[in-house]
């Protein structure tokens, strides 16, 4: 199979390519909502905001963020599902 990163290894992907602040946190907000706690879904999105309020989202909501990747765009974040 290769080279499959945690974040390929996510109950689900969402792609916030091309979405600007507030949308891409607004849509990480709607998808746990239907998730249930412990799963997890993997985030990528190439607005720069997104490396602040993700982690922020996650910190405010108690979601946890397991993995991200905030250098290079597209961003990458994996979070699971808190509560």
């Amino acid at each position: 199979m290769g080279n499959v990163s945690a974040f390929d290894d996510a109950n689900y992907q969402l792609d916030a390519i091309g979405l600007r602040c507030p949308e891409p946190v607004m849509m990480v907000r709607l998808k746990i909502r239907e998730m249930q706690v412990g799963e997890t879904v993997t985030v990528t999105a190439d607005d720069h905001s997104t490396t602040r309020d993700i982690p922020s989202f996650c910190r405010f909501m108690e979601h946890e963020l397991l993995d991200s990747q905030s250098v290079n765009s597209p961003y990458q974040y994996l979070i699971k599902k808190g509560r």
